[in-house]
């Protein structure tokens, strides 16, 4: 899609205020892995604690803030431990990109829930979050690119917690809103990164072409978004091959439909964490499960899986 086709993100409602409840290469030219569909398994059933550890990592001149969420050991329920031990086991990653004006605790509703889910979530703090020709010119997608890349390496560092509890093997999932969102769809035009099998942009608008990476894409829209144009994700949908899939929330704004207090935010919090079930984990069970998660009297459904 030509940048003439594109509608750009207005600057001055574009923060996502209240949405947050409170792989060795980054990028597909230096990338030396391989990723691959996960081996048909089940993902974890049972919920974890969530432990957070924060790294003050950079790319050049840029600043890259990250804290990881993760599944602890411990009883579930409450807020990240620091520094907690992490659970048994080895985890896939699922990035979150927060938009306008946020940081990586805004969206705690969303990187609590993939953390408590069984994935490492990397959610860096980008350091010029108000400016969105850091997006249009990149920027944000070569910094998420980076943030896997030094999270990816963890599993390999010795002595890390993480050594040994990342799964490498499956390639890495992205996700975000708004600005993040538009990150996140970045990742998979202009900006490619081959280690993504698995993406979901929320609240996003059409950053160009598809390059032809090899990943399973759920986007997330309110249809009445004064924001992101709806419409240009619809059009972003459309030049996508499938596997993809598009949960609208009808009659909703710009990320409402991202808070717990929202009525169909079941509907969103359960089509997002199957979606990167099926993907990370390679659980057909919860593939099976996308239609009755996305399914309300306030959503739509539209997916072409295979």
């Amino acid at each position: 899609m030509s940048m003439r086709r594109r509608t750009l993100l207005g600057l001055g409602a574009a923060a996502a205020t209240g949405v947050g409840m409170s792989l060795l290469g980054s990028s597909a030219a230096a990338g030396t892995l391989s990723p691959r569909m996960a081996s048909p398994r089940q993902a974890p059933t049972a919920q974890f604690a969530i432990g957070v550890r924060q790294f003050f990592w950079s790319r050049g001149n840029r600043q890259l803030t990250t804290k990881i969420f993760y599944p602890a050991a411990g009883t579930p329920g409450g807020n990240p431990i620091p520094n907690a031990p992490i659970a048994n086991g080895v985890f896939p990653i699922a990035e979150w990109s927060h938009g306008m004006g946020c940081n990586s605790d805004c969206y705690s509703s969303q990187t609590h829930d993939l953390a408590s889910a069984g994935f490492i979530c990397p959610a860096p703090s980008f350091s010029d979050n108000t400016n969105i020709g850091s997006v249009y010119n990149g920027n944000w997608s070569k910094d998420v690119s980076e943030v896997l890349t030094r999270t990816l390496a963890l599993n390999s560092t010795a002595g890390d917690p993480f050594a040994g509890h990342i799964d490498t093997r499956v390639g890495v999932g992205v996700s975000g809103h708004s600005m993040g969102g538009m990150t996140t769809h970045g990742l998979l035009t202009a900006w490619p990164d081959n280690r993504i099998v698995a993406a979901v942009p929320v609240a996003c608008v059409d950053m160009g072409n598809p390059a032809g990476l090899h990943a399973n894409v759920l986007f997330i829209h309110g249809d009445h978004d004064p924001t992101c144009d709806y419409n240009s994700a619809r059009a972003a949908y459309a030049e996508l091959p499938s596997p993809k899939a598009f949960l609208t929330h009808v009659g909703a704004d710009h990320g409402q439909y991202l808070t717990p207090d929202y009525r169909y935010y079941a509907q969103t919090k359960n089509t997002f964490l199957d979606w990167f079930r099926w993907s990370l984990y390679g659980d057909t069970a919860a593939r099976d499960r996308l239609r009755s998660d996305a399914t309300s009297n306030g959503t739509s459904w539209q997916a072409a899986l295979t």
